[in-house]
């Protein structure tokens, strides 16, 4: 008997060498109508996740305001403590004005930090709520999105959707909103006192302006390249390494260290390449508008020394000129570095949102049907499947199982069976034609009505981090200990359970290392029984067990199997013979459909395999 039918998986060479494609969907991304689309799913999610916090939003806006306020009168406060508030002490008025203007400017600056702690302390808190709801909402999305997503969207993308990703838009919010804010008050609120200070001087200080916008609109073109290609080459690094390491088995077996190896370093130095970029752009822009600014201030100085001399500005309004001057330059660096922050920021919610907006391909119902209580009779009507067009794997399959019966699919690889299996599982739905339970299309069911009456059992036999009761209780949350134990003994794993250092509460480890496969698949039949479905799906389940193993388990599957329809996919006769009906499918085309030991008799394909089969023990 030949292996089940699966979904096309990439082979090993195509997954280590599958960076390139990540390399050409980055360049496919950046087509203009993609650019577009995915810059308005963009700004739609940053919509969503702010909406909820507007008032808080606009309650930091006036922090910062107040806070900028404050800050940008010193300068002012300066001016006249040195024109209003020196000349009356040396007069001998007294200095009533000069503690006067000491005591604002001592004022402004408690009202300074103390806005500042408070802008800090509620942007924290809010940045993080905010993060805390993104990640909820990536996490249960992914959770939903069909196998077939799953199948080509592969797991370090998913790792990088979840850690890079998040953690610029962390970034944005922990420091881009407050660095953008204070720039463009600072900007706009030193050049409106410059003017006012004096029109000439303001005059020659806005003549840089020009200047500063033509390094600016640079620094935008270039760092919109840069840190996209940055984006995409921390992903491929993300990409190539998780995927190595969970197939490093694999990688050892067929000493693929030495090319895994040059890829992971083409990679990496991608990215070396790009953060280069980065730091040469940077290296341009933030010493050149450093240099206009200290030239702007040597422009100030030596014209308002002049006036001042002259007797046409004051001592004051030139050290308040200068300080301000120092202010007006230091924000330009700072949008800088936040427009970086947004870019990398932009790019990620692009990717989230482009997550967000993939629809599954086994959507819930409108309006769901009110199923009564399961039976379990499962219909397949002219149903039609391809994983790839144009290549049909079920051209139109008709098939009746009565509620109650076992039924063994059997045949050559990619007959059909495991997309039968899939199908009735609903992981997938049929391209044509309708799969019903108890006269209901598969549609028409919630996810929870489905899985509560139709559960399947792989050869994959997953556990989670946890124990071994915590994997037991999987297939009934709210199962309690004798439950489980007593699932584990009509399976025949309670045995091997109790030798376990800490019995059923002993740690699984990493997908369940610590047990052997066919104790992990024991666990895996114990977590099904637990579940009582209506429709028990069997694909491979028993072959990760030795024969001593499977003998263990034949009266157990007999126990779970009794009083409910199951579907059973087996090489192993064994396990096919505890069928009440086996059907043999050839290009998914029904063949031969009968009892097992009517169809040992005709002479055909099944009784072929049986023969075979028998003469393997002997």
């Amino acid at each position: 008997m030949t292996t089940t039918q699966q979904t096309p998986q990439p082979t090993v060479e195509q997954q280590n060498d599958s960076w390139r494609g990540y390399a050409e969907e980055g360049n496919d991304e950046l087509s203009r109508a993609t650019t577009v689309r995915l810059k308005e799913q963009s700004r739609k999610l940053l919509g969503e996740l702010l909406r909820p916090y507007k008032k808080m939003i606009w309650l930091l806006i006036v922090i910062v305001v107040v806070e900028n306020a404050a800050r940008l009168s010193v300068p002012y406060l300066v001016h006249l403590g040195i024109d209003k508030g020196i000349p009356p002490i040396l007069a001998g008025e007294g200095s009533k004005t000069l503690v006067t203007i000491v005591v604002v400017v001592l004022a402004s600056a408690l009202i300074q930090a103390g806005a500042r702690q408070v802008f800090l302390m509620r942007s924290g808190r809010l940045g993080q709520t905010i993060l805390l709801g993104l990640r909820r909402r990536v996490f249960d999305h992914f959770q939903r999105l069909s196998p077939s997503f799953h199948d080509k969207y592969t797991s370090g993308r998913v790792i990088s959707r979840l850690t890079s990703d998040v953690d610029v838009i962390d970034e944005m919010l922990e420091t881009g909103f407050d660095g953008l804010v204070t720039a463009l008050l600072t900007l706009v609120g030193t050049a409106v006192l410059l003017l006012t200070l004096d029109i000439r001087l303001g005059l020659l200080a806005l003549l840089s302006f020009p200047v500063l916008f033509l390094l600016t609109a640079w620094f935008r073109r270039r760092s919109a390249v840069v840190y996209r290609r940055t984006r995409e080459a921390v992903v491929l690094v993300i990409v190539h390494f998780v995927e190595s390491m969970q197939g490093i088995r694999a990688v050892q077996a067929f000493r693929r260290e030495p090319r895994n190896e040059e890829i992971f370093h083409e990679v990496n130095d991608k990215y070396r390449e790009a953060n280069l970029e980065s730091f040469r752009i940077n290296a341009i822009f933030m010493p050149s508008i450093k240099g206009v600014g200290n030239i702007t201030i040597v422009a100030i100085l030596a014209y308002g020394g002049w006036q001042a001399y002259h007797g046409h500005v004051t001592v004051g309004v030139l050290t308040a000129f200068l300080l301000y001057l120092r202010q007006f330059f230091e924000p330009l660096q700072d949008i800088s570095q936040f427009y970086n922050t947004f870019l990398s920021a932009s790019a990620a919610l692009e990717k989230l949102s482009g997550v967000l907006n993939e629809k599954p391909d086994v959507a819930e119902p409108v309006e769901p049907a009110r199923p009564g209580n399961a039976r379990g009779h499962l219909e397949l009507r002219n149903v039609q499947f391809s994983y790839v067009d144009g290549v049909p794997i079920l051209p139109g399959l008709d098939l009746d199982v009565p509620a109650g019966q076992t039924l063994a699919l059997v045949g050559t690889t990619g007959a059909g069976k495991t997309t039968i299996a899939k199908l009735v599982s609903r992981f997938y739905d049929p391209t044509g034609g309708h799969v019903l339970l108890d006269g209901i299309d598969l549609r028409n069911l919630t996810e929870d009505d489905l899985r509560t009456r139709v559960v399947m059992v792989t050869q994959e036999n997953f556990l989670f981090t946890g124990t071994v009761a915590d994997n037991i209780r999987f297939g009934k949350p709210t199962a309690t200990m004798e439950e489980i134990v007593e699932a584990a003994k009509v399976i025949g794993a309670h045995e091997f359970i109790s030798k376990l250092p800490n019995g059923y509460e002993t740690a699984v480890e990493k997908r369940g290392n610590r047990l052997s496969a066919g104790q992990r698949q024991l666990v895996a039949f114990a977590r099904a029984f637990l579940a009582d479905p209506a429709v028990l799906i069997l694909d491979e389940a028993t072959s990760s067990l030795d024969i001593p193993s499977e003998r263990l388990i034949q009266r157990a599957l007999r126990t779970i199997l009794a009083e409910r329809t199951a579907i059973v996919i087996a090489h192993r006769l064994s396990t096919v013979e505890t069928a009440d009906r086996v059907i043999v499918l050839e290009h998914g085309h029904i063949i031969e459909d009968g009892s097992p030991a009517d169809l040992i008799t005709t002479g055909g394909n099944y009784a072929g395999l049986h023969q075979a089969w028998e003469e393997s023990l002997a």
